[in-house]
């Protein structure tokens, strides 16, 4: 019996010998463009199986809803989806899923690429619940995040270094963006601009091998039908440029009031500290309520902004307000686009602070469409210039809010581009998200994804020396072999310790281990060898204080600061209670961060 187990083998034997097989016969290059196909697979499958499950908990919850008139149950299914949600996170998951691009971003500049091997299922089945009992937000990030977190694992799995882990993440990334629209080039587009991983010869292969992988996929899951169906009205008129300029900065404006009231909301609930009931009642209420009173937040409002594309009279553009109070009163179609589009902020709010789970990716979209048509009826009922087609303008809003919150006017550009098929209208598309992306930037120089880590200086940019300083890990760099003495030490015993030292700075702790000041041998070298002096000088007589002292907090921006002002050779590193962590030799910084230089330059 125990030769029978001897001869067994484990996974975990089969995947060592798998790497030395991998080692011997494929190359870096070759296993990361092979893995970037099953990433692509993957994040397809992932996309699939997560607006299946939402569509179906929708059709089965409101397949009786009476269109001519309210329906009570609106009151109801959102609070129950996000009770559902908080307690799977809660309890099974046992780990913050929010803010999904967020986290990809924070992963990437502080933990090395990785991500938890729960992120590949939790934010599915989360943001599933959530947006199929009417949660007001979107699959996108959930999706998106997940992507990442598989990037991520199979390269984890196969221990590849953390510059693949991070373009792995990029490929699952683009990936989800890719499956989701059908849009390749937007998939590409949003990992450059929103993930901030730059372009090289080495990524751009791995990126599209994903997005295509995945749009394939995709066209197999789902048939050849487009989230969007969508038919420009007329071509492009060079009279209508000032319609599409204003546009475009009423874009960037929205963009600005869903930042900052998304800021605001969410700080509410913040206020309630880890009060999970507190928060879910006041969510539950928000929620419910306002999707009672507008029925187009519920969910993805994916169906609304088909309708504000396609319609074509009257009749067809009333249909948004079925299943509402304003149902039959086409005169107040303003009034509800108007009201819809600023609850939409607080909707999104409330599903993510009362416990659910999901982005702002298709809020943003929402906004856009619904933010495009009002534009355009506002401007035909005022005849104010040349006549402007409602549902061009819903699609050129679309691409104005994306490219103001995201800080991505190429994403706006092609998402919407492959999004609607509206390639005849790439000239308003592009002119609407450069006015938006210039308008917002002016209040907000972040995306609404990167502005919580651009705080805590956490965020990756494109500036190749700050990505580099944003990637180094100041706990990496640490020496934590010193050599501490005594301040009371008398001079013979710290000649003993200097000759044990295998620096010229020794610290001077006292007994708690707080850093009283440090001993430079290059300062004290008159006296060292003269042993008549040995008795006649302590530590404390000797010791200077350091030329600046560093804190485990400090950025590599603040770190680089602090040797560049002082040119010392060595400074310390304290803790939050001012004990002693190590020491930073500038020779051990600089080393560092010109190989972190390398490896990102690597094609």
């Amino acid at each position: 019996m125990a030769s029978i187990s001897n001869d067994m083998e484990t996974p975990q034997t089969w995947v060592q010998k798998f790497l030395q097989w991998r080692e011997k016969h494929v190359t870096d290059k070759q296993f990361t463009l092979l893995l970037s196909f099953f990433v692509g697979f993957f994040a397809a499958v992932a996309a699939y199986v997560l607006h299946w499950i939402i569509k179906e908990i929708e059709a089965l919850l409101t397949a009786g809803f009476d269109i001519s008139s309210f329906n009570w149950l609106y009151l109801v299914y959102p609070v129950i989806g996000i009770y559902l949600t908080s307690l799977f996170v809660r309890y099974i998951v046992r780990d913050n899923i929010s803010h999904g691009i967020t986290r990809i971003l924070y992963a990437i500049s502080s933990k090395r690429s990785r991500l938890p091997g729960h992120h590949c299922w939790s934010s599915v089945i989360a943001s599933a619940i959530t947006i199929g009992f009417g949660g007001s937000v979107g699959a996108e990030a959930p999706i998106v995040l997940t992507g990442s977190a598989i990037g991520s694992n199979l390269g984890q799995m196969f221990k590849l270094d953390s510059h693949t882990l991070m373009l792995l993440m990029g490929c699952g990334a683009s990936a989800a963006i890719a499956g989701i629209f059908k849009a390749p080039i937007a998939g590409l587009v949003f990992t450059l601009e929103v993930l901030m991983i730059d372009l090289t010869m080495a990524s751009l292969l791995p990126i599209l091998i994903a997005s295509v992988t995945a749009v394939c996929f995709s066209y197999l899951f789902n048939g050849s039908a487009s989230l969007f169906s969508y038919t420009p009205s007329e071509i492009w008129m060079m009279e209508r440029l000032p319609a599409y300029i204003l546009l475009g900065v009423f874009g960037g404006l929205l963009s600005l009031y869903f930042i900052r009231m998304m800021n605001v909301c969410e700080g509410w609930f913040s206020k309630l500290g880890n009060n999970h009931y507190a928060k879910l009642l006041l969510g539950g209420i928000i929620l419910s309520t306002l999707i009672f009173l507008f029925p187009s937040l519920y969910g993805e409002g994916y169906r609304s902004i088909n309708i504000l594309l396609n319609g074509k009279t009257e009749a067809d553009w009333n249909t948004i307000l079925n299943t509402s109070l304003f149902y039959g009163n086409g005169k107040l179609l303003v009034l509800y686009l108007g009201m819809v589009l600023l609850t939409k902020v607080f909707a999104t709010s409330a599903t993510n602070g009362g416990g659910g789970c999901g982005g702002t990716f298709a809020p943003s979209l929402f906004i856009g469409a619904f933010g495009g048509f009002l534009f355009a009826r506002l401007w035909n009922i005022e005849q104010i210039g040349v006549y402007i087609p409602e549902n061009n303008f819903t699609m050129l809003g679309m691409a104005a809010v994306m490219a103001g919150v995201m800080h991505a006017p190429l994403t706006g550009i092609f998402l919407i581009a492959e999004l609607t098929g509206g390639y005849a209208m790439f000239i308003p598309l592009m002119i609407v998200s450069i006015c938006s992306y210039l308008t917002i930037i002016i209040f907000e120089p972040h995306s609404i994804y990167g502005m919580r880590l651009a705080r805590e200086g956490k965020l990756i940019t494109h500036h190749t020396d700050r990505a580099v300083l944003t990637l180094m890990s100041l706990d990496s760099i640490i020496d934590r072999h010193f050599t501490a003495v005594d301040a009371d030490m008398p001079l013979h015993s710290l000649v003993h310790s200097l000759s044990h030292s295998k620096t010229d700075i020794l610290p001077v702790l006292d007994a708690a281990g707080n850093l009283l000041g440090e001993i430079n041998i290059s300062k004290i070298r008159h006296i060292v060898f003269r042993t008549e002096l040995y008795h006649h000088f302590t530590v404390s007589q000797l010791m200077v204080q350091p030329p600046a002292v560093l804190s485990v907090n400090d950025s590599m921006e603040d770190v680089m600061k602090k040797f560049d002002e002082t040119d010392a050779v060595m400074l310390p590193v304290l803790d939050i209670e001012s004990h002693l962590r190590g020491y930073i030799s500038r020779a051990h910084l600089y080393t560092a961060y010109r190989q972190m230089v390398a490896d990102l330059s690597a094609d």
